[in-house]
């Protein structure tokens, strides 16, 4: 029997375990899509205790506890950090072969060199040895982020922001590089003309463009734009239901926007209309300026309208949607490439049901002008665990180039999950450890290894053109 989470965890055979430790362990990270918070890092900040670091802001957790039947108020309530804790740590033991059972333990010994199983009795004894550590400066955000060797973070921004966080991050002079992403849902948020006037106003602030035409609305969008470019910024960001890829006319689109700017909310037929509209003009904005584009879809999101009333959105009440992708999606990746237009795109699917469909159209837009140009990302949100990656890496396999994967992302707004990245790169080398030793691969190390060093880092460095150094 093995040892729970030894240094060979999840490592099946001796190739794995080569191919892990000699090649995939080395590599360091790149973080191009996550939700950490700009301002930790601007401020090198220090976390209080372990709740703080950990609980804080991570609705995976807080799903785990709801269904544990922890009352809200030791959840996101008026609980002190010690209770919040605790009751954490009587619901770990319940999580048994869930990721975050893993993930949890992995944290637990690569930050804070902690071996013990986290449950009720260790609760305090955990707590303290953490929280201890996490308040001495060698704990700061910006070292947590060295400790992993973390080589770029990419974070999530709306076109409104004043990137102000990743302004000073880089007066500072801080070694890697934390850039904004340009992620226009709210622009695109046309269900409330209350809510979308709203947001108008702010646009019009941080453009210095009076917005009463859909021109000026373009204008102010594109200034914004720009100014995330100047900012150091190479990609967007879409979370999205699906894509939209209506039929419109500029007069349509034109004659919706001066109905919702005057305040009457539209139709479905007339949102569908003009969230295509501003899909192309997003995409044709990232062409022009060599920026990679990502999209996310397929979530069902604030699915329980009384706790979204309560807590507000992304506090974990979504879920996997089911959504027609195929044909919608070709339609505007057709667009965009028969124009000469489209970008290097990044796509991501919620529903496992959709990984065949995901893994065939990218491939139907990949034209040899850039490995990889069209990818099919790494499996997000609820699949991001052992078998939503197996299955995500095999279908690759089967329908794409997983030798071109540009790799896994953290997609995550704590500081303390990029073991996220090793437990995919741990995954990833059993695999292919698993078939050189079954005799479906051939046992050349080298070779297999020189591909597991792409995927864990070298094929996002240069997918993104980062000129980064490795080892």
């Amino acid at each position: 029997m093995k040892e729970f989470l030894d240094e060979n965890f999840l490592l099946e055979t001796k190739t794995a375990q080569q191919l892990y430790h000699e090649y995939a362990a080395p590599m360091p990270i790149i973080d191009y899509h996550c939700h950490l918070p700009p301002d930790h890092v601007a401020t090198d900040f220090n976390f209080n205790n372990l709740t703080q670091a950990w609980l804080y802001g991570d609705h995976y957790k807080w799903r785990a506890m709801r269904t544990n039947g922890v009352q809200e108020k030791f959840i996101t309530g008026e609980a002190d950090d010690k209770q919040k804790f605790e009751h954490w740590a009587a619901t770990v033991p319940y999580t048994l072969r869930n990721p975050l059972y893993h993930w949890t333990h992995l944290e637990l010994q690569r930050y804070f060199n902690v071996q013990d199983i986290l449950n009720a009795n260790s609760a305090d004894k955990i707590y303290n040895a953490c929280t201890e550590q996490l308040i001495t400066k060698e704990y700061s955000v910006r070292n947590l982020l060295r400790k992993m060797d973390v080589r770029i973070v990419c974070t999530t921004d709306d076109p409104v922001d004043s990137l102000e966080h990743h302004r000073k991050i880089k007066e500072d002079g801080f070694e890697i590089p934390v850039l904004p992403a340009f992620r226009p849902d709210k622009a695109m948020d046309i269900s409330v003309a209350t809510t979308f006037n709203a947001y108008l106003e702010k646009l019009e602030s941080v453009s210095n463009i009076s917005i009463t035409s859909f021109d000026d609305y373009l204008n102010a969008l594109k200034n914004r734009h720009n100014f995330f470019e100047a900012m150091g910024c190479c990609l967007s960001d879409h979370g999205l239901e699906e894509i939209y890829s209506a039929d419109f006319t500029d007069s349509e689109i034109n004659t919706i926007f001066n109905k919702i700017r005057s305040g009457n909310d539209l139709n479905n037929d007339e949102q569908y209309k003009f969230k295509s509209a501003m899909l192309v003009h997003f995409a044709e904005w990232d062409w022009e300026k060599g920026w990679v584009q990502q999209f996310h879809l397929g979530a069902l999101r604030n699915n329980n309208s009384r706790m979204l009333q309560l807590l507000g959105p992304d506090t974990g009440w979504d879920s996997i949607g089911d959504f027609s992708q195929a044909s919608a999606l070709s339609k505007f990746l057709n667009k965009l490439d028969k124009e000469d237009k489209l970008a290097k795109t990044i796509i991501y699917n919620l529903n496992p049901a959709d990984n065949e469909l995901m893994a065939t159209m990218t491939g139907n837009f990949n034209d040899g002008s850039v490995a990889g140009k069209v990818q099919w990302g790494s499996a997000w949100w609820f699949l991001d665990q052992k078998d939503g990656m197996i299955k995500q890496l095999n279908t690759l396999s089967n329908m794409g180039l997983l030798s071109r994967f540009v790799g896994m992302l953290t997609d995550s707004r704590s500081f303390l999950s990029y073991p996220r990245h090793e437990y995919f790169r741990r995954i990833l080398c059993n695999l292919f450890g698993n078939e050189i030793e079954n005799g479906e691969l051939p046992n050349d190390i080298k070779w297999t290894g020189k591909i597991i060093q792409d995927i864990c880092y070298n094929n996002a460095a240069n997918y993104f053109t980062w000129n980064l150094q490795t080892k």
